[in-house]
């Protein structure tokens, strides 16, 4: 069941109400040996993710009606928000992709290295055609630090820091409740936020980029 007050074509955000409520406890199991109370660990090589990304498993197959079945899963991210680890993130834009190696093509730049692993801001057409997913493993009610996000944020391009406040006042701000079982579909490019959790409690969200093409000049995503 799809939330009803955003979509994703209008405004760049959409919940998928329980789309993955029936495997949940089995998608908790395999991520269950990642470290806990930790802002974002990068996921590379978990062994038995994949089943729940490719095209036809329960997250990969919403990506793949969203692009194409030829999408694939080119970045994870783990959040665990608990009382002991409860921050907050500012407006912003995702403005980069992880990849293999580095090498320096024309419109990729600047790079990063992020937990030891090459990042890179590509060109804004690339994110354009992305999306991202947003799996929730635990309950996030108004008081569990919910995302933020800008509708139609995302049809603004690249927005300068400069700018990222003007362009939320004008687009307004809806906040991402979810169940756990919840997957919250957006454009990667929208502006979003986070405020540290008023009533914490354990807010484990498996964060998921897929994209459809290919990179160039010799690039290679480093995928999941």
């Amino acid at each position: 069941m799809t939330d009803t007050l955003l979509n994703l074509k209008h405004h760049g955000a959409e919940c998928l109400r329980g789309a993955v409520a029936d495997q949940l406890a089995a998608l908790r199991c395999t991520l269950a040996h990642l470290p806990p109370d930790h802002a974002g660990i990068r996921i590379t090589g978990v062994a038995g993710l994949s089943s729940f990304l490719a095209s036809g498993g329960p997250i990969g197959a919403i990506a793949a009606r969203v692009l194409e079945p030829g999408s694939r899963p080119v970045r994870a991210i783990l959040f665990d928000k608990t009382a002991d680890a409860n921050w907050s993130l500012a407006w912003h834009q995702d403005r980069t992709i992880c990849v293999k190696h580095r090498i320096d093509v024309e419109g990729f730049g600047p790079w990063t290295t992020k937990q030891g692993l090459q990042h890179v801001a590509p060109p804004f057409e690339l994110l354009s055609g992305m999306i991202t997913l947003r799996v929730h493993l635990d309950d996030v009610p108004a008081t569990n630090a919910p995302l933020m996000v800008a509708p139609g944020s995302h049809k603004f391009g690249r927005v300068p820091i400069g700018s990222i406040n003007d362009i939320v006042r004008q687009c307004g701000t809806f906040t991402c409740l979810a169940n756990a079982g919840d997957v919250w579909v957006y454009a990667t490019p929208i502006l979003h936020a986070s405020d540290a959790a008023a009533a914490p409690a354990r807010r484990r969200v498996l964060q998921v980029d897929f994209a459809a093409t290919e990179l160039q000049g010799g690039l290679e995503w480093l995928g999941v």
